[in-house]
């Protein structure tokens, strides 16, 4: 197994990460251009009041849109393909190391790992691999043409944006990083219930899963609240954020520097901005809690592994 998840999203999947990149590429380019095709639009009912050029622009603004869309289908499904392509070699690679284990030295333990392993544990890190880099390079590009489309239009402004999103660079790795602690935790408590599951019935064993099952449930309600404020904290940072450029802009007003169309279009970009900023930071969450997860399961690879050698099935 490689040592880490992204080694094996290039082992498994290289060129297909390429091209679903490429597709997001086409993707983030078509979602910028509607912010063109308005301006144009406005302009041409407002100052030119030309209802030929209207039409032309809002046909050609719904082809945009339509090829944006097909895009975006053709690329998610695409990266559905690559996902589930993952989870069937992680499958096979844990069915194959299980399988070579001689059944006379095998015990609940091993077997309720096994169920783990082949059945459950493969599923998020594979479903996450197919779209580890496309989801980056789309949400990166739309914040990127964003942001430049602002910095453009009044740099203070803009700067004041960037202000608004630098405080979840702070408290977002720390939240996720004792995310990521309960999630190892979690996956340990699993395997250690599903060890219990095979155990035959008794009172004993079933004080040990009632007490497991409160152990998970502690440690899933733990995973909610962080993650939830989390979130909270982003709304908030957010909703700041706008008072502050609804404030500076004023004063850009009252000095002159600036007019309520670019204030009120800087109000707008705060919101193209949250969804991408949002999606960066649930791809950060997931990137961090899936290579937790792929080293778990790689460690639990390598204990059986000294078991039984094997070559790694090429994919």
């Amino acid at each position: 197994m490689p040592l880490t998840f992204f080694a094996f999203v290039r082992r498994t999947s290289a060129w297909s990460q390429v091209k679903i990149s490429l597709l997001a590429i086409a993707v983030f380019v078509l979602n910028t251009a509607p912010l063109e095709m308005q301006r144009r639009i406005l302009n041409a009912a407002i100052i030119d009041r030309n209802a030929g050029v209207v039409v032309a622009l809002a046909v050609a603004y719904v082809c945009i849109v339509v090829s944006e869309g097909l895009l975006k289908l053709f690329m998610n499904v695409y990266g559905g393909w690559i996902g589930e392509r993952s989870v069937r070699a992680l499958r096979l690679a844990a069915s194959k190391v299980v399988d070579n284990i001689p059944d006379p030295g095998e015990d609940v333990a091993i077997q309720g790992v096994k169920i783990s392993m082949i059945l459950a544990e493969p599923e998020p890190i594979g479903t996450f691999a197919g779209i580890a880099v496309s989801e980056l390079v789309l949400q990166i590009g739309i914040m990127m043409s964003v942001f430049g489309y602002m910095l453009y239009m009044q740099p203070m402004l803009a700067l004041v944006c960037l202000l608004v999103f630098s405080p979840p660079l702070v408290f977002v790795p720390l939240m996720q990083a004792a995310i990521n602690r309960k999630v190892r935790s979690r996956i340990g408590m699993l395997r250690a219930t599903s060890v219990g599951a095979l155990v035959a019935g008794g009172h004993p064993t079933e004080r040990a899963q009632r007490a497991r099952f409160a152990e998970i449930f502690e440690v899933n309600l733990g995973i909610v609240k962080l993650r939830f404020s989390m979130k909270f904290l982003m709304n908030v940072t957010q909703n700041i954020g706008k008072v502050l450029v609804l404030c500076v802009g004023g004063w850009y007003i009252i000095e002159g520097r600036s007019d309520v169309g670019t204030v009120v279009a800087f109000v707008s970009g705060l919101g193209n901005l949250r969804d991408p900023w949002s999606d960066l930071v649930n791809w950060y969450q997931e990137v961090m809690l899936t290579s937790t997860r792929y080293v778990v399961f790689r460690e639990a690879m390598s204990a059986f592994e000294n078991w039984h050698r094997f070559a790694t099935p090429r994919i």
